[in-house]
């Protein structure tokens, strides 16, 4: 039997919502809660969401962008200015 492995970045909230925690150049951390009906739109092929981010104590900048297959698995994920945090290390 065939077991997909969860995303180690992209954290499902419920049934319409994604969490995704993203580190700036300075190491401030920003988490994201990403919509399904609001944020994230449909593409060719699936969906995706870009999200242009200001930490708010050291004003850095990062855009983070995630493309979707038609299931809503992450098949690509994009940062700059920054990098996207493991979930492993959310503690």
């Amino acid at each position: 039997m065939w077991f997909l492995r969860p995303d180690p970045h992209v954290k499902p909230e419920g049934p319409l919502a994604f969490r995704v925690r993203v580190r700036t150049k300075s190491g401030e951390v920003v988490e994201l809660r990403l919509s399904k009906s609001t944020e994230i739109s449909p593409v060719e092929g699936g969906y995706y969401v870009r999200k242009e981010i200001v930490a708010p104590k050291s004003l850095d900048r990062a855009v983070l962008e995630i493309w979707f297959d038609r299931r809503f698995r992450p098949v690509r994920k994009e940062v700059v200015g920054g990098e996207l945090v493991p979930i492993r290390e959310w503690g």
